[in-house]
C-alpha cells in the first residue's frame, strides 16, 4: 500500500514575488514594498507553486512567517487544501529560533499514529539558507525524508543527498575523542529496540548510538565484526527500533546454503525452475515486504550471486531507499517490494575487494551505513555482566529440562576469569563455557577451575595469544589490577606445580626465599587446592 505523502516546508521572498504577479496592483505593491525586490519574472511562480503544480501531496503543512492577510492570499492562490501554520521568527537567519519550529512541526508529525504511514517530503528550495540547512539536518537524522528541490523554469525532481550525517559528522569535527560522544549518550537498556544489548562500556555504546540512528532510515546497513560479536541481535534491534518493527524480519544465512538454494531462498523460483521445483515458491525479498531482510556471512556469497544482489539493491529512480525489484528463478516478470537490507560479515572486505572476491559496487550498496561491533576484549568492563545474563539465560533452559536443577552464579574468583580472558570466540565461545561449566559443577558456585577447565586449557594460560602489552587502554582498564591479576596467575600456578611447597614453588618463581613468597600470597588472596591437601 503506498505511504500517505505528507509536506512540510517554509514560504520564502522567491514564493511571494510569485504570488505578486497575481495579485492586483494594491496588494503586490503591498508586498513588493515590504521584501523590496522586484516581482518574478514571467512564468515564474516560485517554488511552492511550481512543486504543488508537478507533485502530488496527500497533505501540505507550509510554515511561514509572513503576515496573516499575505498568507491567506497565498493559501488561496496555491489551492490544494494547503494549510499555513502561522509561527513567530524575527530574524529569518536565526538557527536555533528556526531549529525549533520545525523540529516541533515535525515531532508533531511523527507522534501521529500514522506515521508509520507517512513518507514525509521536505522542500528545500524556498525560505532562506538557514531554513534549508535546518530541514536538510532533520531529514537526514531525527525524521527520515524525501527532499525536493524546483528550479525557475517550472521544473521538480527528488534531490538525491549522497551521504549520511552519521558519516560525515566526524570529518568536519576533525576530533577522533570527542565526535561520536553524542551518540554514546545513552545506554543499550534505555534505547527502544535495543534493550537485550547487555552491557555499558563505551564501545557499545558507541555502536549502539550509531544503530539508533541508522535504525529510523530505510537505507541499507552493513555490519562488521569478529564472530561471535552479536551481529544478528544488533539486526534484530535495528529492525526493532525501526517503523518497520512490525513486520516480517528474514534473515538468511549466505555461507550455510549452496548458490541456487541461495539464489532461491533470496529471490524465490518457478514451479519446474531447477531440479525438486516442484512448486513456486516465494523468496526471502518478497516475504519480507514492508519488513527487514538480514543477510548474515553476506562475504561468503559468490560472485554470481552477488551480481544479482547488485541489481536487486540497485536504486528504482524516484522512489525510496528500499523500493527493490525482484525476480523469481525461472521467471522473467519483475516483482516490486519494499525491503530493508542489513547484511553482516566477519571478514574484510576491503581485502576480499582487492583480491577479486567481492564487488566493489555491491559493497557501496550494502555500506550506506556501516556498524563495526567491538569484540569482548574491547568492552572487558562489559563481561560480567554478559557473564551473568548468560548465566541466567542457562539457568532457566536447565531448570525447565531438570526438576530440582540448583541455579549456578560465578564467583568472584570466576568473575575475574571471564573478565581476564580475550575470548577469541566473543560471546559464543562464553556462552558455551558456561554452559559447560554449569552442566559439570555439582554446586551452586561456578569457579574459576570449573571455566578453565571447560575451555580445555590450564589457568596459567587466561591471556590467550595475545601480547600482555597488547590490552586496550581504557573502558575500566586499570594498571594496577592488571599486573596483580598477572602475579597471581604466576604465583597460583607456582604452588600447584610445587605441590603447595612454599620454598620449591619460591625457587620456581626465582624468590630466595619462601617468607617473600608467602608475604605476596597473603596480601594478593591466592588460594588453591594445596591448602586442602595439606
Amino acid at each position: 500500500m503506498a505511504k500517505r505523502r505528507v509536506l512540510v516546508q517554509w514560504i520564502g521572498h522567491s514564493d511571494l514575488r510569485g504570488l505578486a504577479g497575481s495579485l492586483s496592483a494594491s496588494r503586490a505593491k503591498k508586498i513588493l514594498d515590504r521584501i523590496k525586490p522586484d516581482p518574478a519574472s514571467e512564468g515564474n511562480v516560485g517554488p511552492t507553486k511550481t512543486l504543488l503544480t508537478t507533485q502530488t501531496f496527500d497533505a501540505i503543512r507550509l510554515l511561514s512567517n509572513y503576515d496573516s492577510e499575505w498568507n491567506g492570499w497565498f493559501q488561496t492562490w496555491v489551492g490544494q487544501s494547503a494549510e499555513i501554520i502561522e509561527v513567530e521568527l524575527a530574524k529569518p537567519t536565526d538557527y536555533a529560533r528556526i531549529f525549533e519550529i520545525t523540529d516541533r512541526e515535525l515531532s508533531g508529525l511523527k507522534e501521529q499514529k500514522s506515521w508509520a504511514e507517512t513518507e514525509l517530503c521536505l522542500h528545500l528550495s524556498p525560505g532562506t539558507p538557514a531554513m534549508t540547512a535546518v530541514l536538510l539536518l532533520l531529514g537526514k537524522t531525527r525524521y527520515p525524508a524525501t527532499f525536493y528541490e524546483t528550479s525557475r523554469d517550472g521544473k521538480s525532481w527528488v534531490t538525491d543527498v549522497p551521504f549520511d550525517l552519521i558519516d560525515v559528522i566526524p570529518e568536519v569535527l576533525k576530533n577522533p575523542d570527542t565526535h561520536l560522544q553524542h551518540l554514546a549518550s545513552e545506554s543499550p537498556s534505555e534505547v527502544e529496540g535495543f534493550e537485550d544489548i547487555v552491557g555499558d562500556s563505551r564501545a557499545v555504546r558507541d555502536a549502539v548510538g550509531r544503530a539508533k540512528r541508522a535504525a529510523i532510515r530505510g537505507v541499507s546497513v552493513l555490519l562488521l565484526g569478529e564472530s561471535g560479536t552479536g551481529k544478528e541481535m544488533f539486526a534484530h534491534a535495528i529492525h526493532q527500533a525501526s517503523s518497520r518493527r512490525t513486520k516480517p524480519f528474514k534473515a538468511i544465512n549466505c555461507a550455510a546454503l549452496s548458490k541456487t538454494l541461495l539464489e532461491s531462498e533470496l529471490f524465490g523460483h518457478a514451479k519446474g525452475a531447477f531440479t525438486g521445483a516442484d512448486k513456486e515458491r516465494k523468496g526471502a525479498f518478497e516475504a519480507a515486504h514492508e519488513g527487514t531482510i538480514f543477510l548474515d556471512e553476506v562475504g561468503e556469497c559468490d560472485l554470481e550471486t552477488q551480481a544479482k544482489l547488485l541489481r536487486v539493491l540497485q536504486p528504482i529512480t524516484g522512489e525510496g531507499p528500499a523500493i527493490r525489484k525482484v525476480c523469481r528463478l525461472g521467471e522473467e516478470t519483475d516483482r516490486t517490494v519494499d525491503v530493508r537490507i542489513i547484511a553482516a560479515t566477519n571478514r574484510d572486505l576491503h581485502e576480499a575487494i582487492t583480491a577479486g572476491k567481492f564487488r566493489e559496487d555491491l559493497y557501496y550498496r550494502l555500506a550506506a551505513v556501516t556498524i563495526t561491533l567491538p569484540p569482548l576484549r574491547d568492552r572487558r568492563s562489559d563481561i560480567p555482566k554478559i557473564a551473568e545474563h548468560l548465566l541466567e539465560l542457562i539457568n532457566r533452559q536447565f531448570d525447565a529440562e531438570e526438576p530440582g536443577y540448583k541455579h549456578k552464579s560465578l564467583s568472584a574468583s570466576a568473575n575475574a576469569f571471564v573478565k581476564e580472558r580475550d575470548w577469541p570466540g566473543n560471546v559464543r565461545q562464553l556462552y558455551n563455557a558456561l554452559v559447560q561449566a554449569a552442566v559439570l559443577t555439582d554446586g551452586d558456585k561456578i569457579g574459576r577451575r570449573e571455566l578453565a577447565a571447560a575451555l580445555g586449557e590450564m589457568p596459567d594460560k587466561i591471556y590467550g595469544s595475545r601480547q600482555l602489552t597488547d590490552r586496550p587502554l581504557g573502558d575500566g582498564f586499570n594498571l594496577e589490577a592488571y599486573l596483580n591479576s598477572i602475579h597471581k596467575a604466576y604465583l597460583e600456578r607456582a604452588m600447584e606445580e610445587a605441590g603447595g611447597v612454599k620454598a620449591q614453588a619460591a625457587r620456581l618463581l626465582g624468590m630466595k626465599n619462601y617468607q617473600t613468597l608467602d608475604a605476596q600470597l597473603k596480601r594478593l588472596g591466592v588460594h588453591g587446592n594445596w591448602e586442602s591437601a595439606k
